[in-house]
């Protein structure tokens, strides 16, 4: 068995940021909330609430101090939280803050704004409370005609075009040319690719080495929006590509020990988390040495 672990598997810098510095603070402090799951994995969540973080999905329900996940939040749950003298502990990460100037500055310019990602998203439902009305968020190619058409209803003649961080390159580029294809001549187009470098390379990574792969594993909580990404582009090029959230999810029986596999994980997947499949994975292999040795 030939195990390849991607160099790009785990943690992002925005994540190990929040996750660092989550850390630092319930060694200092009790009572700390958390506003939201602070990164999309059940076994960081649970980490910090062994070691005394609360977390709560209504800032009404906190007192104190809260920390701000990395995925950001609205300006109105700012203004909520000073309104109620409780002290944010801000964890954004700083390219996800870059996108809330962006679209703020350009849309009081007056540009309609698309936006490219999930619209229940955490990050986009911060992005978003910085736009004014003219906005639209396109999560699949398709919904870049749909988008077009209420802009030529609203006849502004700016368009911004941007991303969450962690959105599909590929998909970026092709309603990137749909845009540009369908798009007035009369309005002016600003495009810009705010997906995060560390997304983009890990894609990249992910591509190659599932094109290299007899099997792919990836890594990552269920309601992880870029290690979705990840699987997609994983089984678009190898077949035998498994999802998995930690080492008691992997099931050995499917995987055989002549295969080359390869490991991709989230950003928001914690290096012991990859450590302990990889663990399992050579389990398998010694298991099966002992048996031909017997």
């Amino acid at each position: 068995m030939d195990i390849i672990v991607g160099k790009t598997a785990g943690f992002c810098y925005g994540v190990k940021r929040a996750v660092d510095g989550a850390k630092e603070v319930l060694k200092k402090e009790k009572n700390i909330y958390g506003l939201g799951e602070i990164v999309h994995n059940k076994e960081v969540v649970k980490g910090l609430e062994r070691i005394g973080m609360k977390f709560i999905d209504d800032i009404n329900e906190a007192k104190g101090k809260v920390i701000v996940r990395a995925h950001g939040i609205s300006k109105e749950i700012y203004k909520k939280a000073k309104e109620k003298h409780i002290k944010l502990i801000d964890f954004t990460c700083p390219k996800v803050l870059k996108i809330h100037g962006i679209v703020k500055e350009y849309s009081s310019k007056g540009y309609y704004i698309f936006l490219l990602g999930t619209k229940k998203h955490p990050e986009n439902i911060g992005t978003l409370s910085y736009c004014k009305e003219n906005t639209f968020v396109i999560e699949k190619e398709d919904d870049t005609f749909k988008a077009l058409e209420l802009l030529r209803k609203s006849k502004m003649k700016k368009l911004l075009v941007i991303a969450q961080t962690t959105y599909s390159l590929e998909k970026f580029d092709i309603v990137e040319k749909i845009i540009k294809n369908e798009l007035p001549r009369d309005i002016k187009l600003v495009v810009k690719n705010t997906i995060c470098h560390a997304t983009e390379i890990r894609q990249k990574e992910t591509e190659k080495m599932s094109k290299e792969s007899d099997c792919m594993i990836i890594i990552g909580g269920k309601n992880s929006s870029n290690t979705r990404k990840l699987y997609d582009i994983a089984v678009s090029n190898c077949k035998k590509t498994i999802a998995v959230e930690n080492a008691d999810d992997l099931e050995l029986e499917i995987i055989n020990s002549n295969e080359k596999i390869g490991i991709m994980a989230g950003a928001s997947t914690p290096k012991e988390s990859i450590d302990n499949v990889v663990k399992k994975l050579y389990e398998k292999v010694k298991e099966k040495q002992l048996s031909f040795q017997s």
